[in-house]
């Protein structure tokens, strides 16, 4: 996917033509003083699936995880 960088002025002044050029496939980065600040990219009406039990292995839960804070750690919660 190619990749183009405007700035603000002109992605407001050219804001239909860029989203021309993202319909197409490519992205645009709208970047201030030269720094990105936002991306355009194509809007895809199906989030990608997600599928139960696909981190299976890849995550640790403690044992005692739902067990009560000590009361120091607690009150400093409640303070």
């Amino acid at each position: 996917m190619a990749t183009v960088t405007v700035n603000i002025h002109e992605a407001k002044t050219q804001l239909s033509q860029l989203l021309l050029r993202v319909k197409m496939g490519e992205e645009v980065v709208i970047a201030k003083a030269g720094k990105p600040v936002a991306r355009l990219i194509p809007f895809t009406a199906h989030p990608a699936c997600r599928t139960a039990g696909s981190a299976k292995g890849q995550i640790w839960i403690a044992s005692d995880f739902d067990a009560p804070l000590p009361a120091d750690i607690l009150n400093a919660f409640e303070a």
